[in-house]
């Protein structure tokens, strides 16, 4: 019933959005490569940011690829739906985007070098898609944790915008805002390329290179 929804290229209202349900979705909480949690509570001296840059199957590994990530999870954030399933957010009437969600130790890798990650493994200007991937469940996000990501996530995009004026593209349309709820998708989502390694990523960069020293 969602084949046609008008909702693809355009944010859904508030009002207009599905409601969705109280009961969140039930995951296996381990991490299929690191053997961590993927659900808090997480250890004190570990910090979390959250992603979304396309599908979050090809997002979600190139982030545990990362050493210092101490786990990853895949979910939805950014619309109005509470708990949805992957079928709503793909209608485009939830708000949602596909969220990666990284938890990572600050002490062995920065937020800034997560960043790097984020800008060089896909085009931030491309809008309400990504490569093939088309609708609004694959916009670019960077959803922070506190000010201190805040700021750090938005001199980052000055840096990057500039690369890729000097490579021709247009401007960035990538959301940068303080976090909101995270929904964890469904199991079968979860570390998806570990257990299907042959299958769909979407990821395509640009060519830029960020300098995580920035």
């Amino acid at each position: 019933m969602f084949l046609n929804s008008p909702y693809k290229q355009t944010m859904v209202t508030a009002e207009e959005a599905l409601t969705g349900r109280d009961q969140p979705m039930i995951v296996t909480n381990c991490h299929l490569i690191t053997q961590q949690p993927i659900q808090p509570p997480f250890d004190d001296n570990l910090h979390q940011a959250a992603f979304a840059m396309g599908c979050f199957w090809g997002a979600e590994r190139r982030f545990w690829q990362q050493q210092g990530v101490v786990s990853t999870a895949v979910g939805y954030a950014g619309g109005f739906t509470k708990n949805p399933t992957y079928h709503e957010v793909c209608s485009g009437q939830t708000g949602h985007t596909e969220v990666v969600l990284v938890v990572y130790d600050p002490k062995k890798i920065t937020y800034n070098q997560l960043l790097k990650v984020f800008w060089e493994s896909h085009d931030p200007t491309q809008g309400m898609r990504q490569g093939n991937d088309s609708g609004t469940q694959y916009r670019s996000a960077i959803y922070c944790t506190d000010d201190d990501q805040l700021k750090q996530a938005k001199h980052s995009a000055q840096v990057v915008q500039g690369l890729l004026n000097n490579s021709g593209y247009s401007e960035i349309t990538s959301e940068i805002r303080q976090a909101p709820i995270f929904y964890y998708a469904e199991d079968d989502h979860q570390q998806y390329l570990a257990k299907h390694p042959h299958g769909y990523c979407g990821l395509r960069g640009t060519g830029i290179n960020y300098s995580s020293e920035c």
